[in-house]
């Protein structure tokens, strides 16, 4: 029974892990007022370039910079259309979404000469004999890897950097009055590419652990998750330590399916995978406690605006 229950927590934080980078980045460009529903996309381009340079080069540490930097790119075209150009942002992330699905596919064929999915590539280096050592928790610490830890480590950051700097003040400040920071001298359109870079780079962490994670690129891996991300920013009602405990919960739905296949359980998985989408909805409704949007989410705005 204590296995079973030590591998259900390390399965929840595992799978809770990718959901976690993404809700940050999904955290961090909606504060500042730009909805992204691209966090998706972003994830489906950094799984791809992080495993298609990794096989390329023959380097890890290629492959996870290479993933970053397109997730990047890819929210700065978002920044672009949605703040220069003044899109739609929730169209423009549904068709970064849809072009990254498309490209990622095409690439995939024209580089491999392969439908599906990539070869595979090495694990990353953990030292599970090291942990599986150490008294008490070594089980559980054995079972993850260095991507967990580094989510709750960026949690912890993102959770002071928003609440405790002038920057982050200066970032919620653009998300809740941007008429108000740009009349006091904050530069509205810079902090909100900034804020959309610090997304891309999250949000491609986020795709890096799940193809790292399987060791290969297969279309359609992303399943959804950056919708899930950006429900648990909502559930966590925009705050870091709200977005990692909804993430936590969505996880643990997941690793309860995992369980109930196991043990077979006469429950219909869909119910687990519909969940995060329940309790999202309950939570907008009001009845899983209450959430607050900032002010100027989804706004367009032009420097001199009154």
């Amino acid at each position: 029974m204590g296995d079973t229950i030590i591998n259900f927590i390390a399965t929840t934080l595992r799978l809770s892990t990718p959901l976690i980078f993404a809700s940050l980045g999904g955290l961090f460009s909606e504060r500042v007022g730009v909805v992204n529903i691209a966090l998706e996309g972003l994830m489906t381009l950094s799984a791809f370039f992080s495993i298609a340079m990794t096989l390329i080069t023959g380097s890890l540490t290629v492959g996870i910079i290479a993933g970053i930097i397109t997730a990047v790119l890819g929210a700065l075209l978002h920044a672009f259309l949605s703040i220069n150009l003044k899109s739609n942002q929730v169209i423009s992330g549904v068709a970064i979404n849809l072009f990254s699905s498309a490209l990622t596919g095409f690439l995939l064929f024209q580089i491999f000469h392969t439908n599906g999915q990539t070869d595979g590539v090495a694990s990353m280096p953990y030292p599970r004999e090291f942990f599986y050592k150490i008294p008490v928790v070594g089980k559980l610490l054995g079972q993850l890897n260095w991507f967990v830890f580094l989510a709750i480590i960026v949690t912890i950051i993102a959770t002071y950097v928003l609440f405790k700097t002038p920057f982050g003040l200066r970032l919620r400040a653009v998300g809740e009055y941007p008429k108000s920071a740009d009349t006091v001298g904050v530069n509205v359109v810079k902090m909100r590419y900034i804020a959309l870079i610090i997304s891309g780079i999250l949000a491609g962490l986020g795709g890096i652990y799940l193809a790292m994670d399987a060791r290969l690129f297969r279309e359609g891996m992303i399943a959804g998750k950056g919708y899930i991300a950006l429900a648990a920013v909502i559930f966590g009602n925009w705050k870091p330590k709200g977005a990692f405990l909804a993430c936590i919960v969505f996880g643990a739905s997941e690793a309860l399916s995992i369980l109930a296949q196991a043990f077979g359980w006469n429950i219909p998985l869909e119910f687990y995978y519909a969940l995060p989408y329940l309790l999202t909805m309950l939570a907008l409704a009001g009845f899983v406690g209450k959430t607050t949007a900032p002010a100027a989410l989804g706004e367009v705005y032009e420097k001199g605006q009154r």
